[in-house]
């Protein structure tokens, strides 16, 4: 049994292995192991770059041949000429190349240094990229870098600059995915058009080989680089703000220069070790004097024209955006352009011209713009700066009268002081230069007015909120009364022009007709704003807008919105837009001639004197215009056009609450207008070809009464001769005048009362006003009652209130008693003749006042009479040799008279019955102080005189202009 048991136990035990087992079994785990550990690795590392990755994008075909090929290529801007203005504004020049018009040269550099497996390797190149681990350990004198140009335009296209390990995977695996789907070539031209070399001369950031030999050696053509300046370039993009010769303002850096040179020499070495030089050509560049070959220095063409260039780019950017939403095709105007108001959308917009490698084509004349600047930019030509008030600013516009291109302006006198164009963006009162654009040439197109018209400068009373009433006045305090338009406009008085505003032509037709001029900025309220069209507005008008609805007077009647940018071109050489010149008759050119002639007056003999005395070319090339100011000559105009050409000034500070001070500054936009104009007459008298502006058809001269403006009577004493637009020729007779018998009372004509003695009547012709004087004097009685401040009553009286036709009766009424005697009586001689003064009598119901002579103690005879409020002297002309007695009388409205004591030595005698004056030959009445019709002194109120049948005066002349004359 225990044998079995052993026998049993024995069978049991494993036989033993051999060595050879063992050892194969322990191979097979260690590659079980092994296995298990690689895939653990890779897991591991696939988990890793699938971490990195895991939120990349895969990028697809399409998406990458758009981004690569995508590019931001700079964009220029050019005169009306082709010349260059310069560089749209950014820090950076792009300019794209294509393949085949890379130099090999250039290839040969550029790979030597930066990939010389290009064409060999998948995107990556593994031998290369330990040879940089092997360098970057052993801190080696030569670091050639690790990234192919596959990996390096992945980096820039695809991924962030900064050095992580996490980019490094990505670019990897991006170079792969290139190299899938875009050719060797089309990787080379992309890398060639993206990488940074550096500061051209200019100071502006050069991307791409072609702006790079631009920029820094002034190469148009990459085929004229030599071996050592294709080198040079080439080994720039490593490091381009270390090698990098010139400065981000084009200064020239030679430390940095002599790094480049090393660099340069050792790309130079590796075309040598690559075969792709001799050693003779690698001598010969080694020799060749890089430094002298760079470009000169250039300033940027924001420095050179800052605000032109950012004028263009502001135009052209709207322009963009409206064609981006599709409001026109490639032909239009900026006015259309500029109608996008969202800022992110015009941002957008601006950004796609900086970038888009476009090329503006501006209206802008070289010579203009010169010429104006040296006016703005010469500091002798404006005040000095003041510390309180700042810089004297001035904004001034030319434009060409027939297309409404804008030829040059002066946006400002200082671009680092204030980046805002004067001429395009400030808003300001525009004074007195809106009374032509609203109420004269509305009034002249419409029938309402010719220049012979009769406009009553005379006061009108306006509502006030805040001061109850408001009476607005003259520049030169004082009413003239009844004036011809041309007249009105010569002297700029501000009734007639609100007269026309308000009444004849109506506010709303009024700025209905200025939109039709290009004037935007008319708000709601300034259709309540009865004072608009002297300058009352909301906001204002701008030098551009204003200057432009001059424009349309110059272009007979046409206008065409002012624009400044010609076309656009895209990168590729195709016209994206073209503006269109599209006029629209707003009004006639018989309306157009007459305003110009108008104008032609204001300058010769109107408010325009310094214009009148400064222009030298009145023989080669006419010019009209109009001056304007705003109240306490915060803002300075001179709108003036040739028949050519149009020429706005402003001048003012940039706050309006600075105000011009001093007869100098007020004329200063004049001054400036005349010397912007004369330097571009000399430096581009091209532009000035017409020599006369032409007279339409259905223009003629007229000779009419000026009281009414209507075709004289026999009763009219008073003509203007001027020129009419023959559908507008009056056909009615003058209905200005009268004969009537009246009486005057404090410089006012009223209609006697009954027992009124006869020698203080008048009869003689009157006019009859639209709104007769005494209606006048309650308006202005009653409008006092609600102003805290006026002037007298007596300031508001026009100058010819006393040729005004009676509709009142005499207000002063008898108080049943005779009159208190005037007293003070004296005799002096003036010239050897008598001058008798007295003192008025303290009555108030007195007419007048009678002076009474006795010679050589003969009887007493009546020799003058005054009436009451005119005078207190009596001139007879009595000899001082004659032995004479006078003495004065005061007679009340119902005829008594009451006399004074006398003088020279008579006795008081008891007066004599009144004689009628038909009874006293050689009485003889004292002039009156004011200018009846037919007087014989002189009134710049009082228009023209001109009797009939005798030579007519040409339309303009000193009859046009206002001076007065007696046949």
């Amino acid at each position: 049994m225990v044998e079995e048991k052993k026998k049993k136990t024995a069978k049991q035990r494993p036989p033993r292995r051999s060595w050879l087992r063992r050892f194969g079994s322990v191979v097979k785990w260690m590659f079980i192991l092994g296995i298990l550990g690689l895939l653990f690795a890779g897991g591991a590392v696939a988990g890793y770059v699938t971490s990195i990755v895991k939120e990349d994008p895969v990028r697809s075909e399409e998406l990458i041949q758009q981004q690569v090929s995508q590019n931001a290529i700079t964009g220029f801007a050019y005169f009306r000429d082709g010349q260059p203005i310069g560089q749209l504004r950014t820090e950076e020049d792009r300019r794209l190349i294509e393949f085949n018009d890379i130099p090999q040269l250039v290839i040969d550099a550029v790979l030597a240094i930066e990939d010389n497996s290009f064409y060999d390797h998948v995107g990556i190149d593994f031998s290369g990229t330990l040879r940089a681990v092997k360098q970057k350990l052993l801190n080696e004198s030569v670091q050639t870098g690790g990234s192919t140009l596959t990996q390096q335009l992945a980096r820039r296209v695809f991924l962030s600059l900064d050095r992580t390990e996490d980019r490094k995977v990505k670019e990897i695996l991006l170079s792969l995915r290139l190299e899938r789907f875009l050719s060797k070539n089309e990787i080379l031209t992309a890398y060639l058009n993206k990488v940074p070399f550096g500061n051209g001369s200019n100071g502006y950031n050069v991307f791409g080989i072609k702006a790079a030999a631009k920029g820094i050696f002034g190469l148009d053509d990459l085929d004229k680089l030599n071996i050592a300046q294709a080198a040079y370039l080439a080994g720039l993009p490593q490091l381009p703000s270390k090698y990098s010769a010139f400065s981000g303002i084009g200064e020239f850096n030679e430390t940095a220069f002599g790094r480049a040179m090393d660099r340069q020499k050792l790309v130079l070495r590796r075309m040598l070790e690559e075969n792709k030089i001799t050693t003779t050509q690698y001598n010969e560049a080694l020799q060749f004097d890089i430094k002298a070959s760079l470009a000169p220095y250039t300033k940027k063409a924001y420095a050179t024209f800052p605000y032109l260039m950012m004028e263009t780019e502001r135009k052209a950017a709207a322009i963009l955006l409206s064609l981006n939403e599709g409001k026109n095709g490639t032909e239009g105007t900026e006015s259309t352009a500029v109608s996008g108001n969202d800022t992110v959308l015009l941002e957008e917009a601006r950004q796609q011209l900086m970038t888009g490698g476009y090329r503006v084509y501006t209206t802008i004349d070289k010579k203009v713009y010169s010429a104006m600047h040296s006016v703005s930019e010469n500091s002798d030509n404006f005040t000095k700066d003041s510390e309180s008030r700042g810089k004297e600013q001035t904004a001034g516009m030319l434009i060409d009268n027939k297309t409404g291109a804008i030829l040059g302006m002066i946006e400002g006198r200082d671009f680092n002081i204030e980046q805002m164009n004067y001429a395009t963006q400030m808003i300001r009162q525009p004074g007195s230069t809106m009374k032509p654009i609203a109420a004269y040439l509305p009034a002249l197109d419409s029938g309402l007015i010719q220049p012979a018209s009769i406009l009553d400068d005379a006061p009108i009373i306006l509502k006030d909120g805040s001061k109850g009433f408001h009476i607005p006045k003259n520049a030169n305090n004082r009413y003239q009364g009844l004036v011809t338009a041309r007249y009105a406009l010569n002297k700029s008085l501000n009734l007639p022009a609100l007269k026309l505003f308000n009444d004849k032509v109506g506010i709303e037709e009024s700025w209905a007709f200025t939109k039709k001029l290009g004037i935007t900025t008319i708000q709601d309220n300034d259709y309540s704003a009865q004072t608009g069209v002297i300058g009352g507005l909301r906001y204002g008008v701008s030098v551009e807008e204003l200057t432009n609805a001059y424009a349309s007077i110059g272009n007979n009647g046409a206008f065409n919105d002012a624009y400044m940018i010609e076309k656009i071109v895209d990168f590729q050489g195709k016209i994206i837009y073209q503006h269109k010149v599209n006029p629209e008759q707003v009004f006639s050119e018989q309306t157009a001639y007459l305003m110009t002639d108008m104008l032609r007056t204001v300058i010769t003999e109107g408010t325009a004197s310094t214009v009148k005395n400064n222009y030298e070319h009145f023989k080669d090339v006419p010019i009209v215009g109009k001056t304007g100011s705003t109240q306490n000559y915060g803002d300075v105009w001179f709108m003036g056009y040739t028949p050519d050409v149009t020429l706005g000034m402003w001048v003012g500070y940039k706050e309006q609450i600075n105000t011009l001070q001093g007869d100098t500054q007020k004329r200063q936009a004049q001054t400036l207008w005349t010397k912007v104009l004369n330097a571009v007459i000399e430096r581009q008298p091209e532009l000035f070809v017409t020599k006369e502006f032409a007279q339409p058809e259905g223009i003629v001269k007229k000779t009419v009464s000026a009281y009414s403006g209507k075709l004289p009577t026999k009763l009219t004493d008073k003509f203007t001769t001027d020129l009419f637009n023959a559908k507008y020729v009056p056909t009615d007779s003058d209905d200005g005048i009268s004969k009537a018998k009246y009486i005057t009372y404090s410089g006012v004509n009223y209609l006697p009362l009954e027992g009124t003695p006869d020698d203080f009547l008048k009869e003689k012709i009157v006019v009859k006003r639209e709104k007769p004087i005494q209606d006048l004097i309650k308006e202005l009685l009653a409008a006092f009652d609600g102003m805290k401040e006026h002037e007298s009553l007596a300031y508001y009286m026009p100058a010819d209130a006393k040729t005004d036709f009676p509709t009142e009766v005499d207000p002063r009424v008898d108080d049943g008693n005779a009159p208190a005697a005037p007293g003070s009586l004296s005799v002096s001689y003036s010239t050897g003749k008598a001058v008798i003064s007295f003192a008025p009598s303290s009555s108030s119901d007195v007419v007048g006042y009678r002076l009474y002579r006795s010679l050589n103690g003969g009887a007493f005879q009546k020799q003058s009479v005054i009436s009451a409020g005119e005078n207190t002297v009596f001139t007879p002309g009595t000899p001082q040799s004659v032995n004479a007695t006078f003495y004065v009388t005061a007679v009340d409205v119902a005829g008594h008279e009451t006399a004074s004591g006398s003088i020279a030595g008579g006795t008081v005698p008891t007066p004599e019955p009144t004689p009628t004056p038909e009874e006293l030959p050689g009485a003889e009445a004292t002039p009156e102080g004011g200018i009846l019709p037919g007087g014989t002194e002189e009134d710049p109120g009082m228009i023209i005189v001109h009797p009939p049948g005798s030579e007519e005066v040409p339309a303009g002349g000193a009859n046009n202009a206002g001076s007065s004359n007696t046949p």
